[in-house]
């Protein structure tokens, strides 16, 4: 059966979301170039896009219902149903996957009881898998709320879930404080994040990640890369303000520790 028009938000819910919606239409000479950011201002008003949201958007800017659905149900990082105050993403392609990803991933399953894109009871945390995070030289990944945690394992994961269970500060290992899944969608709508020293805090890429960078401008590169918690950090780097208060204890985890990686046996044996 066809579902009845979708409610409006309450007039003062309405009157809120307008003026911060002509703020965002404004920065773009084609108001409909204004739809991913006002689907993260819908977002960060319920935790997800909804059907009101849907019908909100298509009136700013002119659109159908379908138009706007269609966007929404293409990206990813606009949820179609409920979610947790913290988005917990493990990657599990290629690389963190076989460096530990997918034992995480299955462990958090386990211990919170959730399947992939569900939320725990108390509306803490959604888990789900991801399949990139773009941060393979820190391999296995977690991203909470699109932050970064390095060189997890399933004990550093685990923990960190529990934490933000418990409303205990987690720090992300680059980047800025965490907020809020509503709060970081505001952000991403083009709003500035209100907290002080948060924007100061974004971070920026670390030393793995800039030896390609390096080698292509004919510097010279480290010996090696180690970990910012090794001791023996690089006297030319500096190391990190805040690593992650949940960081793993050893660099990578083994998805299979009784098959370690590596060759077993001399070529062509």
């Amino acid at each position: 059966m066809p579902q009845l028009p979708a409610p409006d938000y309450p007039a003062e819910v309405r009157a809120r979301l307008e003026a911060d919606a002509r703020e965002v239409i404004a920065r773009y000479p084609d108001s409909r170039s204004a739809l991913l950011p006002l689907l993260h201002l819908v977002q960060s008003e319920e935790g997800h896009v909804t059907r009101t949201g849907v019908r909100f958007c298509a009136e700013m800017l002119g659109l159908t219902t379908a138009e706007v659905t269609a966007v929404a149900t293409f990206y990813t990082m606009y949820r179609r149903g409920p979610s947790g105050d913290y988005q917990v993403g493990v990657c599990t392609n290629t690389l963190c996957a076989v460096m530990g990803g997918d034992a995480i991933f299955e462990a958090l399953q386990r211990h919170l009881g959730v399947g992939n894109g569900e939320t725990t009871e108390d509306g803490k945390v959604t888990l789900e898998h991801i399949e990139c995070n773009a941060a393979c030289d820190y391999a296995p990944v977690v991203m909470v709320n699109w932050e970064f945690f390095d060189n997890q394992t399933v004990e550093s994961a685990t923990r960190m879930v529990d934490d933000l269970r418990a409303g205990r500060t987690v720090e992300p290992t680059r980047g800025a404080p965490l907020c809020t899944f509503k709060e970081t969608a505001r952000i991403l709508a083009g709003f500035p994040d209100p907290r002080p020293g948060a924007v100061e805090a974004g971070g920026s890429a670390g030393p793995a990640s800039l030896v390609g960078l390096r080698l292509a401008k004919g510097e010279a590169a480290p010996g090696r890369v180690v970990s910012p918690r090794s001791a023996d950090y690089p006297s030319d780097e500096e190391a990190p303000a805040h690593p992650s208060s949940h960081d793993a204890p050893q660099r990578t985890s083994a998805s299979d520790p009784h098959h370690p990686s590596g060759p077993v046996a001399e070529e062509g044996e």
